[in-house]
């Protein structure tokens, strides 16, 4: 499968296992898996033919690692608009994090700290670098420091997906540290 082609069937993928799974057809479980067998004929109704090992390199090949395999099913490991619950458990963040973002929201992030708009959680890294790359998707980008030992300690909680994405209900500004 080339390079191309992979990404073409990651975001098609993430479309459908996080935003749109009505769209070709499928139905999530409560906590966001389908069988492969049922997404693999959806896509193909829907134009898209997948074999079993073009499914499993794309989500082995994909760099941000946004899906999990688990024997017969599949699941996106976060970022989804439709009601889901990934059942993680609580974990004790380390004592910062960080969230890429882009000068033009910083107002807005000020008054407010972060918040999930359409997901159901604010996406935190727990590097700079990660972050710099999630906020460059949107612009030149602005990464804030989150002091998640502090917003623990408060009695927040913290979750982190199967691909290392920390997530938080929200940040409240006063836990955040942001440039200028």
């Amino acid at each position: 499968m080339d390079g191309q082609r992979t990404v073409k069937v990651s975001k098609y993928l993430s479309k459908h296992l996080r935003h749109q799974p009505e769209r070709i057809g499928i139905t999530l479980d409560a906590h966001g898996w389908v069988t492969v067998d049922e997404l693999l004929r959806a896509t193909a109704r829907h134009g898209l033919a997948l074999t079993r090992a073009e499914l499993d390199h794309v989500v082995a090949a994909n760099d941000k690692q946004r899906f999990t395999l688990d024997g017969d099913r599949i699941r996106a490991n976060q970022g989804h608009t439709v009601a889901v619950d990934l059942d993680l458990p609580p974990a004790e963040p380390p004592a910062y994090l960080y969230h890429g973002t882009v000068a033009r929201v910083l107002d807005v992030i000020r008054a407010e700290g972060l918040r999930p708009m359409d997901r159901h959680h604010v996406h935190l890294s727990a590097d700079r670098e990660t972050a710099t790359r999630v906020g460059a998707r949107r612009g030149r980008p602005l990464v804030l420091s989150v002091d998640a030992g502090a917003m623990h300690r408060a009695g927040h909680t913290f979750r982190v997906s199967a691909n290392g994405v920390w997530l938080a209900d929200a940040v409240p500004p006063e836990f955040l540290r942001l440039p200028g």
